[in-house]
């Protein structure tokens, strides 16, 4: 029996995967969907034993270790480190997962929360396994912000419960344009509506691609952020209104003491001359 094990973590919420590949000897210009993958001699020097090891970087963040206990995956995070500056104060998040899979002449194909099984390897499950644990970890990463950010903003309705309103407009454009990342995070950088490029071409690959995204419920996950920031948008805009009412009160009380100090100067000025 063959195995290999998969473990996902989000780093960071971009890498720049030409630098690092440069360093590795490779010269093409990755795309925003190529994964930067690293195997064999490349690992080598970077941990010890480096045959049935791979990794992907994904530009979004997000790393895919297969058959890597947990000291080489710290040597392996700490030795890109080294190679990309901008990478040095992120860490490794809570954010993680973890899938299997296993070859078998006797066993049959079939897919488990957990745990792959077929009678035969195809050299493109790996990548596509690879793929969808990284979108799903990086995912669990924008559904806990949302969370927190959904939290964040029920206190806020508590305190309006009383009648006052303190959110500054600093504060809704802050959470504005959380609330607008979130959207582009899921859109353009994990193009959760994006199948692979090999998909396009192989019948097989986007019939594998569409099972494991199914098993991890992708665009379910996907459907239920949209709506939460859906939510969260139109909580902003009703607090940015708020907040406008609230200068322009202001402005008119400060327009209406104008009036009424001009008003006092002129009766003064009126007594005094009579």
């Amino acid at each position: 029996m063959q195995s290999w094990s998969f473990k996902s973590l989000v780093l960071c919420n971009e890498i720049n995967l030409n630098a690092i590949a440069s360093h590795f000897g490779i010269t093409r210009k990755f795309k925003w969907e190529d994964p930067l993958v690293l195997s064999d001699r490349k690992l080598s020097g970077i941990v010890r034993e480096t045959e049935n090891k791979w990794i992907y970087i994904y530009y979004f963040g997000t790393l895919v270790f297969i058959n890597m206990e947990f000291h080489e995956i710290q040597d392996i995070i700490k030795y890109i480190k080294n190679i990309e500056p901008n990478l040095k104060n992120n860490n490794p998040t809570e954010y993680i997962d973890e899938y299997k899979l296993e070859v078998d002449a006797q066993y049959d194909y079939s897919l488990y929360n957990d745990l792959m099984t077929s009678n035969e390897f195809i050299p493109y499950y790996l990548d596509i396994i690879s793929l969808v644990l990284a979108k799903s970890t990086s995912l669990k990463k924008i559904e806990t912000e949302t969370d927190k950010l959904l939290d964040g903003i029920e206190n806020i309705i508590n305190y309006l419960d009383t009648g006052k309103f303190n959110m500054s407009d600093q504060e809704i454009a802050k959470t504005s344009a959380k609330v607008l990342r979130f959207k582009y995070n899921t859109i353009s950088y994990l193009m959760l509506l994006d199948k692979p490029k090999a998909a396009w071409d192989n019948e097989d690959i986007e019939n594998f691609f569409i099972q494991i995204s199914s098993l991890f419920d992708l665009d379910e996950r996907y459907k239920k952020i949209n709506h939460k920031t859906e939510i969260l948008q139109d909580i902003t805009d009703v607090f940015a209104s708020l907040s406008h009412e609230k200068r322009g009160t202001k402005l008119e009380i400060m327009v209406i003491i104008l009036i009424l100090f001009e008003l006092i100067i002129s009766i003064i000025e009126f007594i005094l001359k009579y």
